[in-house]
């Protein structure tokens, strides 16, 4: 009974520990967010969430207008020679342009560049996805990116995609919290914990 009752507690503090750390960086995120608008009112960079060449195509556009920006691509789908061919295309130099392939979804398109913009003492960045893709990308930046004080400016572009589900938009809170806590992504169980919830949701539970 004794070792039930030390098990029990021990989960029950492990429980408020982490409701503690998720409460403070919820308190935390608003505040950062706030002073990186106010330290940089204008974007520094430009992000770009792979998947569709056309998200490339819109932030080629935008990184004509302003020449002194870099460019992040995270997952591109297209090969590197194709990717850097839309940005030459738009007449920007290819040099200002980094393509990272090592993100395997949208949680980890963050998560594997937030220490390169941390690096660069960036705080402010134009973030740029598809339409449909904008409500999960955003949350998923204010958790990520706006927990070490870098603030986003949205580029939504247009598409004939349905917007994602709310299922999909809480998994990846979900997991960019975990990230935060832990540093890892749960990138593996992503799918297979949408698929409980959409099960448990059609069976009315």
């Amino acid at each position: 009974m004794k070792r039930l009752r030390r098990r029990f507690r021990g989960t029950e503090l492990l429980r408020f520990a982490i409701l503690g750390v998720l409460i403070g960086w919820i308190s935390i995120i608003p505040v950062r967010l706030a002073i990186a608008s106010h330290q940089s009112p204008h974007p520094e960079g430009i992000f770009i969430l792979g998947g569709d060449p056309s998200r490339e195509a819109a932030a080629a556009t935008i990184a004509k207008y302003y020449p002194t920006l870099d460019i992040w691509v995270s997952g591109s789908s297209e090969t590197p020679e194709r990717a850097k061919a839309i940005f030459r295309a738009a007449g920007v130099a290819v040099e200002r342009l980094t393509l990272d392939y090592a993100a395997s979804d949208t949680v980890t398109n963050f998560t594997t560049l937030v220490p390169e913009f941390k690096q660069r003492n960036l705080r402010h960045l134009y973030l740029v996805t598809s339409d449909f893709h904008m409500s999960r990308a955003k949350a998923i930046a204010t958790i990520v990116l706006g927990s070490q004080g870098i603030t986003f400016t949205p580029v939504s572009v247009p598409s004939n995609e349905e917007k994602e589900s709310t299922l999909r938009i809480v998994r990846d809170i979900c997991r960019s919290f975990l990230w935060l806590i832990t540093g890892q992504t749960g990138a593996t169980l992503g799918e297979s914990l949408i698929q409980k919830l959409a099960h448990l949701q059609v069976r009315g539970l």
